[in-house]
């Protein structure tokens, strides 16, 4: 179970809509689907070669509280930075997620 106290940080939940326009475009965007606690397990910061020179790969681990219907699809935004949900891990029977999360790409 995890204690309220360990739950001191804000994320926000977003999951990827497409609409389809009269004109038959198709747009998409990153509706809000949830604003929880969170704990913040771990952060790093990784720096190696990619293609034409160095890159910066950020990953994060975040507890929080058993929410139905988080998917992979979906991504995590904390502290401005958005970052993909890579893996999700049930802690307990329903008690909590782990979300295993990477920085977007920009």
């Amino acid at each position: 179970m995890i204690r309220a106290g360990k739950l001191d940080r804000q994320i926000t939940i977003e999951r990827k809509v497409e609409t389809i326009a009269a004109s038959g475009s198709v747009t998409s965007e990153w509706l809000q689907v949830a604003t929880i606690r969170a704990e913040l397990v771990q952060r790093s910061a990784d720096e190696y070669l990619a293609g034409f020179g160095e890159a910066e790969a950020g990953g994060a681990v975040f507890r929080v509280r058993y929410l139905a219907g988080i998917t992979t699809a979906d991504r995590v935004t904390f502290d401005g930075v958005a970052y993909d949900i890579d893996e999700i891990a049930e802690l307990g029977r329903k008690r909590a997620l782990e979300l295993r999360c990477s920085k977007v790409a920009v």
